[in-house]
């Protein structure tokens, strides 16, 4: 698919670390514009997938605003919950978006699952779909996988979400702990924007 370069772009997300660490991903010709400049709520997903729902935010925000939409749904999957919360990661946090909840939501279930799974490698994952799409229905999709563990307990301020109980293989520090430049080059969304930064 070609495509004439882009000059702006709207990120396609009401919440504010996505937003950060997509700009910091971004190249720095292209003009960022935000859901905030239009003041555009955020559309219901109701996708099976991450793609798909990733795909559900980068039309509705691109349709609403006619401009060229880059969209992320990401989430956290823990293979001894049957892969939850996955697409259902931001939603454990409630309305107000409070992941103290949802990590205290993810340590109740392993609780009760296994009660010694601290003693043992609780295998996750991070997944991110990124979708950039034209206002004339273009669209592409790519996704970018980081694997890990479970930490035993909530660690670090730096990042968000399920950061500071994601220890990525390799390290001994959870997302939460490294830094912000170091957590870039190494996550999800930047191996999924590695795949799709050629549309850009």
């Amino acid at each position: 698919m070609k495509t004439k370069k882009i000059l702006q772009l709207l990120i396609g997300t009401n919440n504010k670390g996505k937003l950060r660490e997509i700009k910091a991903l971004l190249p720095k010709k292209i003009k960022i514009l935000s859901t905030s400049d239009f003041k555009l709520k955020s559309p219901i997903e109701n996708g099976k997938t991450f793609e798909q729902n990733s795909l559900i935010k980068a039309k509705y925000f691109s349709k609403k605003s006619n401009h060229i939409c880059l969209s992320d749904d990401s989430g956290l999957e823990i293979k001894s919950l049957n892969n939850q919360p996955g697409i259902y990661s931001a939603r454990w946090a409630g309305q107000k978006n409070n992941f103290d909840l949802a990590i205290k939501k993810v340590f109740r279930m392993l609780n009760k699952k296994i009660p010694n799974w601290k003693k043992i490698n609780v295998e996750a994952k991070f997944t991110c779909a990124l979708t950039i799409y034209w206002p004339n229905g273009k669209f592409v999709t790519k996704t970018g996988i980081v694997r890990g563990r479970i930490s035993k307990i909530k660690i670090g301020t730096k990042g968000f979400g399920y950061d500071p109980i994601f220890i990525p293989l390799g390290s001994k520090m959870t997302f939460g702990q490294i830094s912000h430049k170091r957590k870039y080059k190494t996550d999800h969304r930047y191996k999924a924007f590695q795949k799709i930064k050629k549309f850009l």
